[in-house]
């Protein structure tokens, strides 16, 4: 492909030229836009996080920027990166143009070039080796538009080269294929994928979470999850058995895609994966949650299921009950205000109880007593069964 020219032109998008963002490019006078912010452009969604790449090296960058008033900070200065700060707050990551020199399958040792097409050359999938510069111009030297409009992923030359420089890419084949795909797997990505899946091993589970949770965020992620199990290359790093019935039938009637949601769906072993992927405390204890039994009949009456809301909670609830193939259990869950028992121990010591155990056994008696009621009972009336359930110390 031609690089002295771009291929094609498009009207210039909203947000290239957005006011900050075009400061920032006359400030820096060369660089062109790269990678997703291009191809998603393209493809008509929505613009996510902006990438620049230039053939200025980055003192030069900074030395530009600051002329002009425009924060940087040296995010990845080591590999040429450098992240300027718009006049909002919005970052820009600009990036110098580079060759790889070496790699070890996760960092790279990187030379700077003003060479555009071997920038292209060193990216992962040829859908994001397009550059658009800010007249609209878009530059393909590796002929991604092609893929990036049919929805074919292509690695950017020798799938086994691309995924020996970095092991991740194994992970963010599918990913890509899951969220752009609209033709069946490259057969010689998979089959670099699966040669290279025991290498998954090696990686952070931060690293792994992220493009995991991002895979599960594709509008219908399933197909691919069964070429990722077929392929081996789940196994490497989530415990099986995996389940992608159960993530289908999911997908099917969930309102909104939800990862941690639908990774649950996925698996049995909800503390293994956690751990794997090093999620946080919340989406752990979530995730463990729901990979235990379902708490829910969807087949009970009104008041066993304001029961079972009031034990879980209106967000767990509603995904059990659209684990138990009963969407029209959310509603309830929306109009859901969780009560609280009237009484608390400061009652049940007004009584004259000792703190201790006897005081938690009473309030649990009252609490249910409260809940066969169908949580009506008010303070007087929760209070005169506290005293009758009492057992007070002989004087």
């Amino acid at each position: 492909m031609s690089t002295e020219a771009p291929i094609r032109r498009i009207e210039p998008p909203d947000w290239l030229v957005w006011p900050p963002l075009t400061a920032l490019l006359d400030a820096l006078g060369e660089g062109r836009f790269v990678g997703g912010i291009v191809r998603d452009t393209l493809l008509g969604l929505p613009p996510g996080d902006l990438d620049l790449a230039t053939p200025l090296p980055p003192p030069e960058v900074i030395r530009r920027l600051a002329a002009a008033g425009i924060k940087t900070v040296p995010t990845g200065i080591d590999h040429g990166t450098v992240t300027a700060v718009l006049s909002d707050g919005r970052p820009v990551e600009i990036t110098t143009l580079r060759r790889d020199v070496e790699t070890d399958g996760r960092h790279a040792t990187v030379d700077f070039t003003t060479d555009w097409a071997a920038d292209a050359a060193r990216r992962d999938f040829t859908m994001n080796a397009l550059y658009l510069d800010r007249t609209g111009g878009i530059w393909d030297p590796i002929g991604g538009i092609e893929d990036c409009e049919t929805g074919r992923v292509h690695f950017v030359g020798e799938p086994s080269v691309r995924i020996d420089e970095d092991v991740l890419r194994v992970l963010r084949f599918y990913r890509f294929q899951a969220r752009y795909g609209r033709v069946p797997a490259d057969p010689a990505a998979r089959a670099a994928c699966r040669a290279r899946a025991a290498s998954i091993a090696s990686l952070a589970g931060e690293r792994l979470q992220a493009e995991t949770l991002k895979l599960l965020m594709a509008a219908d992620p399933s197909p691919t999850v069964r070429l990722i199990i077929e392929d081996g290359v789940l196994a490497a790093y989530l415990p099986p058995p995996f389940h992608p019935d159960r993530l289908a039938a999911l997908v099917a009637i969930e309102p909104k895609p939800d990862p941690i949601r639908r990774l649950a769906a996925l698996l049995d072993d909800g503390v293994a994966a956690a751990e794997r992927l090093r999620l946080s405390n919340a989406d752990r204890d979530r995730l463990v949650a729901l990979t235990g039994p379902n708490p829910i009949d969807p087949t009970a009456d009104a008041h066993a299921q304001r029961v079972a809301l009031y034990r879980l909670g209106a967000s767990l609830y509603r995904d059990f009950a659209l684990f138990a193939g009963a969407p029209q259990l959310s509603g309830l869950a929306e109009a859901w205000e969780n009560p609280a028992l009237p009484v608390g121990g400061g009652d049940a010591k007004a009584l004259g109880l000792a703190a201790g155990p006897a005081v938690g056994a009473l309030l649990r008696a009252v609490e249910a007593w409260w809940i066969d009621g169908d949580f009506r009972a008010n303070r007087a009336a929760c209070l005169e069964r506290m005293r009758a359930l009492a057992v007070l110390p002989q004087v």
